[in-house]
C-alpha cells in the first residue's frame, strides 16, 4: 500500500513486517509512540520500510529469555505501527513517531537477510482492533479513574485530570497502559487482554498489586 494508505481491516496489512524488540515498549491502537533511534540495525530498518509502506512492528523480547543468548526470542504478539513523523538529528539518528495500527501473532521469524528482524505475521486474530473504539462501551470508566486517583496519590505525580475526563474510554485505557511503569510482563498482558473491556481490567488489578506493594517509585510520570 501506499504513503497514505489507510489500513481498515487484516487484508490491508502486510504478512511481513520488519520487527522491533523493545522491553517495556507497549504500543497499543492508535496508540502514538515516540522513538529514538540509532543502532544502525534500526537506522536501517527505518530507511527500509520509509520505502514502502512505514510499518514497523513493536514486539518485546521474552521476559524468560537467557540473558546470554545472542537472538533472544520474542513473544508472539506484538503491535504494528506506522511512522507518522521523522527528524533527523545532526549525529546520525532518527527521532520518530508511531501510530499503532493493530496488534498481530507472530507466525514465523524468517531467516536474516538484512540487519534487522523480520517476521510473518497474522492480524486476523485481531480484527477488532482496527474499529476505533470498539468496545469501549463496556469498560469500568470510574474503575480505571479510581485506581488512576489511588496510584497518583501513592507515588506523588501530576496528572492531567481535564485530559483524563475528556479522554474517550479506549483513549484513556491505552494511554494509561502505554505509560503505565510495569514491568515486561505485566506489559505482555496488557498487550494480550482481548479486548478493551479485558484490558482494563488487567490494568485495575495491576495497579492495585502494585499499590500493595508500595508503589511504583516516585519518578514514575503520567502526564
Amino acid at each position: 500500500m501506499g504513503m497514505n494508505a489507510v489500513y481498515r481491516g487484516p487484508e490491508d496489512c502486510p504478512s511481513v513486517i520488519p520487527v522491533f524488540p523493545l522491553p517495556g515498549a507497549l504500543l497499543l491502537p492508535r496508540g502514538q509512540m515516540p522513538l529514538n533511534i540509532f543502532e544502525p540495525r534500526y537506522l536501517a530498518m527505518v530507511d527500509e520500510v520509509l520505502k514502502t509502506n512505514r510499518i514497523i512492528g513493536m514486539v518485546q523480547p521474552d521476559a524468560d529469555n537467557d540473558p546470554l543468548a545472542n537472538v533472544p526470542k520474542l513473544y508472539r504478539v506484538g503491535c504494528a505501527g506506522r511512522i507518522t513523523q521523522l527528524a533527523e538529528t545532526g549525529d546520525g539518528r532518527y527521532l520518530i513517531t508511531l501510530i499503532g495500527i493493530a496488534r498481530f501473532r507472530i507466525e514465523e521469524e524468517l531467516p536474516p537477510v538484512n540487519l534487522f528482524r523480520q517476521c510473518r505475521v497474522r492480524f486476523e486474530p485481531f480484527a477488532n482492533d482496527f474499529t476505533a473504539r470498539f468496545g469501549e462501551n463496556d469498560v469500568d470508566r470510574a474503575g480505571v479513574v479510581k485506581a488512576l486517583r489511588d496510584f497518583v496519590n501513592a507515588v506523588h505525580v501530576k496528572v492531567d485530570w481535564r485530559g483524563i475526563e475528556e479522554a474517550p474510554n479506549e483513549a484513556l485505557v491505552n494511554a494509561l497502559c502505554m505509560m503505565s511503569p510495569f514491568g515486561v510482563r505485566e506489559k505482555q498482558a496488557l498487550l494480550e487482554a482481548p479486548n478493551l473491556k479485558s484490558r482494563a481490567e488487567v490494568l485495575i488489578a495491576l495497579t492495585e498489586i502494585e499499590l500493595a506493594r508500595g508503589g511504583a517509585g516516585s519518578d514514575s510520570t503520567l502526564q
